[in-house]
């Protein structure tokens, strides 16, 4: 998929907000292609290969820890230190650290690369960190109660990443699924990256859009990611460009879903999300074009 296809399956997905006018359409949409296609994707890609790959892969899991790490640590420092209101405080962490590695992610990374297993690796990782570490975020600064323990049971009944522990069981085992099998079971998984474009571009709304905040989240959740991966990884080969792409991604979806569940400045964080959204795919597509 290249960058024109999905600047358009975008303005697909916004197009049709206003023509159906009925957000239970791409609700089921969200759903069939998180849950079911993405699942099929996750699985196929990672349980075709061997127990040497993953090895040889091992800086992918590495980095996913440092990531979270840079992007929440500093985070919290500046909030700490310079955001007088403790809602938006916690709303900068949950943007900062959860990132759209997925719907974003793997499409950018194709770009870049020709097998995303890497990505999809760094991707599934960061999903099972994340979300508990982001709910007990939110739910802490919106004067709630967290339960570390049901977030993470939440995030490993998650197909994807349930799928995901699945293949790479199967791989530590030596077990080897026969072709005929697994390549249908990637080429139908596929389509959850056009469909979930077209769901992004659904639910894009500037309504509450602040300056302030894109540059706060810009910097923690992609600016100095990029940097530390651009300036520590590189001539890792294909690792190095998943791990960059994934590393500089904008805020999940699903971190504006928790902030909607907590009430703690969902708005605002849309907002954010899109244009970071929309400036990271025009950055990329540009080092694209002009690196080769």
């Amino acid at each position: 998929m290249n960058i024109y296809e999905m600047l358009a399956l975008i303005a697909v997905g916004y197009a049709l907000k206003y023509a159906v006018r009925d957000e239970r359409p791409f609700l089921w949409l969200n759903v069939f292609s998180t849950q079911i296609l993405l699942t099929l994707f996750v699985f196929g890609n990672v349980a075709s290969k061997d127990l040497g790959y993953l090895i040889s892969v091992k800086p992918v899991f590495i980095y996913v820890i440092l990531i979270i790490a840079l992007s929440l640590g500093l985070s919290y420092l500046y909030a700490r230190f310079f955001v007088s209101d403790e809602r938006w405080a916690g709303a900068l962490m949950v943007l900062s650290v959860y990132p759209n590695t997925a719907a974003m992610g793997f499409p950018i990374a194709s770009l870049f690369l020709d097998d995303i297993t890497p990505a999809i690796l760094y991707s599934t990782t960061n999903s099972l960190i994340v979300l508990p570490l982001a709910s007990f975020i939110a739910a802490h600064y919106s004067s709630g109660k967290a339960s570390v323990k049901e977030s993470l049971v939440k995030a490993l009944k998650f197909p994807p990443t349930t799928a995901n522990l699945l293949a790479l069981a199967l791989v530590v085992a030596g077990v080897r699924l026969p072709a005929w099998f697994l390549e249908p079971v990637k080429a139908v998984g596929w389509w959850s990256i056009p469909l979930l474009l077209v769901y992004f571009g659904s639910i894009i709304d500037l309504r509450e859009f602040r300056l302030r905040h894109l540059l706060e989240v810009g910097l923690f959740r992609s600016v100095l990611p990029f940097l530390f991966v651009l300036f520590t990884l590189r001539g890792a080969g294909d690792i190095y460009y998943a791990v960059l792409v994934e590393s500089a991604m904008p805020p999940a979806i699903m971190a504006n879903v928790i902030l909607a569940h907590y009430r703690l400045k969902a708005e605002e964080g849309i907002a954010v999300t899109v244009i970071l959204s929309l400036l990271v795919l025009l950055f990329f597509t540009g080092l694209k074009f002009f690196a080769g």
